[in-house]
């Protein structure tokens, strides 16, 4: 009986005709036959495992056709988790031995049905002794009345799952007890299924039928292989239960409700729950793309077709504002002004360059401006900008997030309330229910086609990783009233509304794979590294004092705008990528309070930015964008979830700001202007990389307010650099703005004008129409092809001490209104070049604008051209003032 005596083959062939028991005894030989009888895996040990009627496929239900990584250590899990009900430590006074005794050789097994040992179950719950088997022969078993389980039996039906079918209702006053291969039904009258307050029950390969399961502490339950239909479970203060490899459908509440805080007094089963908890993980799927928010597998970001957003200089398919549009077309199209403007005296550099004139054809005049491109401070992104984000974001795994994050790291190993493992939650109304202090750990579970996937609520904590979130008809992950947990590593995408809604007080920590947050009402919250792409409404929803941390998180390929910050909302938007989605990169109003900083925002249909008065039916913002409250939220027996009285405010760690900052972004590449500004309040837009947009760097059509521009460098975007309008009141102060396809600065409001470099723009330096009242003064203005600075009749204002240059043109370098009384010009030094060549002297003394802020602390000015990843960033917000209070989304 060597191994070596005969091929390997061979054994194996004689080894699979042999049952368990006899596979158990061959490994026990040798370690060359135990050898042999694992290499069985992939035939013998499947046969046993499919082969059980007590368990169902490994990965059943949401993964029936992935193979587990050993046939035999899943058989073996089954075996054990089958065997747990038989562990009771609470024997009715026996000694140990004599309990063992009992478990393994004194257990009947008694027929029930008809022509069998018994004709009835309760007939056989009166005679049956501890631990008996009492097996249901194939049939309907209707017992009206309730039923006691007063010592721990097992209950088998016989045959295939579905032909036994059992109506009653069972009431367990025994420490344990166990169901298997039953379809329950409640009788008339009543909807109760099971309930238990005191002991440990187990469910393995059972349907239930139009009815629900009670479990109340100190009492617990382990539920496997176990179908939901039109029935739901409810745990109240269960200190550890385990639901696993389960399908709830066509629920018309909550399939699993969780309420409670997890008892202190635990039963003698939890020991063993938590042994199991840790020693069975859910299945990983196969690796992929880094990006997961795509259903189908591919790249948010590409193929470019499926979102229609232009890469390159063809702005043919962008979106653009009818009104604005109108507006800026009569003061930046290709007429000139009006012939009562004069000419004054023009003071020219000596020796001009002799064949530099304005004779060029226009062919060699692009010529040079290209070759000239170079030497100002901004610099044209490269083609394939959009696939490059793809390749440059690198999102870090769930390990590494935990790693860094040790509160984290303990809230995903905890074992506390209801674990939920591998289930599938399909076409009801709600998925789980988590309410009055209630904790859960979801781990590997698929919700889809429900009302909402989970609520969490009342202080309760909810603890999701790797599940798939997607086709809900409201909120996938929706946290209330203080709720706390971790969210992370999950694939949420194309609900209906926000994919995690965060509201009244609640504090997540949320890390992974989201696809649309709202944080409304107060609530707050860490979103950091999520993939968020192609959904309906905002990719982020913030409103009604929500006051999260969005960072380093990809939000594209969205039908409506990427970020949106509505009334009210705040929060730090720090580090994301926000590109390609079909409305704004962000959309903010006025009476919102965010603070945007180090963020990418590019390759958006419409404005990069944008800031709106109060209304959110402005004609200028999409029709379509609204907030995620439509969904009807039912009260599900939780009493006091409306009440103003018990929400929870924690004011902000974070260091506040009193006026909407926008500061150290990339904003570009995008189908309207890049910063849009028709406001009612402050706005401080400060050292800001704005460059390559389709309409415009800077649009501000309303602004009561002031607006400040400080330090941003604003380049080579479509229909100018900067456009402020009638009445609007701005500041800007130590500006780059460079290379525009029109006019640098267009100015009908009021303010100031200081320090700015406004030099190659391909049509004026700067305008003042005649609403302006401006003062100008210490700017470096220049253009090659008209007028360096162009005032208008009635225009108001100074102008003083600003180094003015003129290119070929033969236009004058001022050209003034002709009545000088309302604006006042004064010590401005007028100079000529012939030739580009000499623009290196422009910008010398002091260097080319943008530069750091003078004072800045923390912060560095963005070189232009440059990212502004590399920018230093301000502390943390501490999410978790109220250390009980904790919740994080990855």
């Amino acid at each position: 009986m060597e191994v070596g005596g005969l091929p390997v083959e061979l054994w194996q062939l004689i080894l699979s005709h042999l049952c368990l028991p006899d596979l158990g005894r061959c490994s026990l030989v040798c370690r060359g036959w135990q050898e042999l009888v694992l290499s069985l895996d992939r035939t013998r040990w499947r046969q046993l495992c499919l082969g059980c009627l007590q368990h169902r496929h490994p990965n059943w239900p949401n993964q029936p056709g992935l193979e587990p990584p050993s046939w035999r250590e899943a058989f073996r899990q089954h075996y054990l988790a089958s065997k747990t009900w038989t562990k009771s430590t609470q024997d009715l006074e026996a000694s140990r031995c004599l309990s063992l005794f009992r478990r393994r050789k004194g257990r009947r097994r008694l027929r029930v049905g008809a022509g069998a040992d018994f004709g009835s179950l309760r007939a056989a719950l009166a005679a049956a002794g501890p631990y008996d088997r009492l097996v249901l022969l194939p049939g309907l078993h209707e017992e009206p009345g309730e039923l006691l389980l007063r010592v721990p039996v097992e209950l088998v039906g016989q045959g295939r799952l579905g032909d036994v079918v059992l109506l009653a209702t069972i009431e367990q006053h025994c420490p344990s007890a166990r169901l298997c291969n039953l379809v329950l039904m409640p009788p008339r009258l009543t909807s109760l299924l099971y309930k238990t307050a005191s002991g440990y029950v187990q469910f393995d390969n059972c349907n239930f039928e139009s009815g629900q399961l009670q479990i109340q502490a100190p009492g617990t339950c382990q539920v496997k292989f176990c179908s939901f239909s039109q029935s739901s479970i409810h745990l109240r203060s269960v200190a550890l239960c385990i639901l696993e490899n389960c399908e709830f459908t066509g629920s018309e509440n909550a399939s699993v409700t969780v309420e409670g805080c997890p008892s202190p007094d635990r039963s003698w089963a939890c020991r063993h729950l938590a042994v199991l908890a840790k020693s069975c993980v859910a299945p990983t799927p196969e690796p992929g793309p880094v990006f997961r928010g795509n259903p189908r597998g591919e790249s948010p970001l590409g193929p470019l077709s499926s979102c229609p957003v232009v890469v390159g200089e063809d702005r043919s398919s962008f979106l653009s504002a009818a009104g604005a549009l109108a507006m800026c077309g009569s003061v930046q199209g290709d007429t000139e002004p009006g012939e009562n403007l004069r000419a004054v005296k023009e003071q020219e550099c000596p020796a001009p360059h002799p064949s530099s004139g304005g004779s060029n054809s226009g062919s060699s005049e692009e010529e040079e401006d290209a070759q000239a491109a170079p030497g100002l401070p901004c610099q044209a992104l490269q083609g394939g900008r959009l696939h490059a984000l793809q390749r440059d974001l690198q999102l870090k795994s769930l390990q590494q997030e935990l790693q860094q994050d040790k509160d984290a790291q303990s809230l995903a190993n905890s074992l506390q309330g209801c674990i939920i493992r591998q289930c599938l939650f399909r076409d009801g109304k709600g998925g789980i229910f988590i309410y009055s202090g209630g904790q859960a750990k979801l781990e590997g579970n698929v919700f889809k086609d429900l009302t909402y996937a989970v609520r969490c609520i009342q202080n309760s904590k909810v603890i999701m990783m790797r599940n798939d979130i997607h086709h809900c008809k409201a909120s996938g992950i929706f946290l209330r009233l203080s709720a706390g947990g971790l969210i992370a590593d999950n694939n949420i995408h194309s609900n209906c509304e926000a994919g995690v809604d965060i509201r009244k007080g609640a504090n997540p920590l949320v890390l992974g794979l989201a696809a649309g947050i709202a944080v409304n009402e107060n609530g707050r919250g860490q979103i950091t590294g999520n993939v968020i792409c192609e959904n309906q409404w905002g990719g982020a929803d913030i409103r009604h004092g929500g006051d999260p941390i969005l960072r380093n998180n990809l939000i594209s390929c969205g039908y409506s705008d990427g970020v949106v910050v509505g009334e009210h909302g705040k929060g730090l938007i720090e580090g994301n990528t926000i590109c390609g989605n079909k409305g704004c990169g962000v959309w903010m109003m006025s009476s919102s309070l965010p603070h945007l900083i180090n963020n990418q925002i590019s390759h958006n249909s419409i404005y990069g930015v944008a800031v709106f008065s109060h209304k959110d039916d402005t004609s200028d913002h999409p029709p379509d964008q609204g907030s995620s409250e439509s969904f009807q939220e039912e009260r599900e027996g939780a009493g006091g979830e409306n009440d103003p009285e018990s929400e929870e405010e924690y004011p902000a760690a974070r260091h506040p700001i009193s006026v909407a900052l926008v500061e150290l972004n990339s904003i570009n590449h995008n189908g309207a202007a890049g910063l849009h500004v028709r406001s009612s309040e402050a706005l401080n837009v400060v050292a800001n990389v704005i460059h390559g947009n389709g309409e415009g760097g800077v649009w501000v059509l309303q602004s009561s307010q002031l607006t400040r521009l400080a330090h941003n460098s604003i380049s080579s975007n479509g229909r100018g650099g900067v456009l402020v309008g009638a009445e609007c009141r701005v500041e800007l102060r130590g500006n780059g703005i460079y290379q525009n396809s029109s006019h640098g600065v267009v100015c009908s409001g009021q303010g100031l004008i200081i320090e700015n470099d406004i030099v190659g723009n391909r049509r004026c330096g700067l305008q003042l129409l005649p609403a302006a009242s401006v003062t100008v003064t210490k700017n470096r203005i220049q253009s090659f092809r008209d007028y360096g600075i162009a005032l208008f009749d009635e225009a108001k204002g100074l102008v003083k001490e600003n180094l003015i240059f003129q290119g070929r043109s033969k236009k004058s370098i001022l050209r003034p209104m002709s009545s000088a009384g309302d604006c006042i010009i004064q010590n401005n030094v007028l100079l000529t070049f012939r030739k580009r060549s000499d623009m290196g002297c422009m910008l010398s003394n002091p260097p080319a604008r943008p530069q750091p802020p003078g004072g800045a602390t923390g912060t560095r000015a963005a070189a232009p051209g440059q990212g502004v990843s590399s920018i230093t960033r301000r502390g943390d917000r501490g999410c978790h003032n109220h250390g009980s209070i904790f919740c994080t989304i990855l």
